[in-house]
């Protein structure tokens, strides 16, 4: 999923490098959205991880 956000923002680079506005703009928003689900993914992994090892 990571790699999905890289992807997005490294369109929105280059649409933004053309002038594309609105490709850009689209494309900056999906990898946020992208990014901050891996975010959340992951440290609920991480909980999960530290809840499951037990003490």
């Amino acid at each position: 999923m990571l790699y999905y956000a890289l992807v997005f923002f490294i369109v929105a680079l280059v649409a933004a490098l053309f002038g594309f506005g609105g490709i850009a703009a689209g494309a900056v928003e999906i990898a946020k959205i992208l990014f901050f689900v891996f975010l959340i993914l992951t440290v609920i992994s991480l909980l999960f991880g530290v809840f499951r090892r037990g003490p």
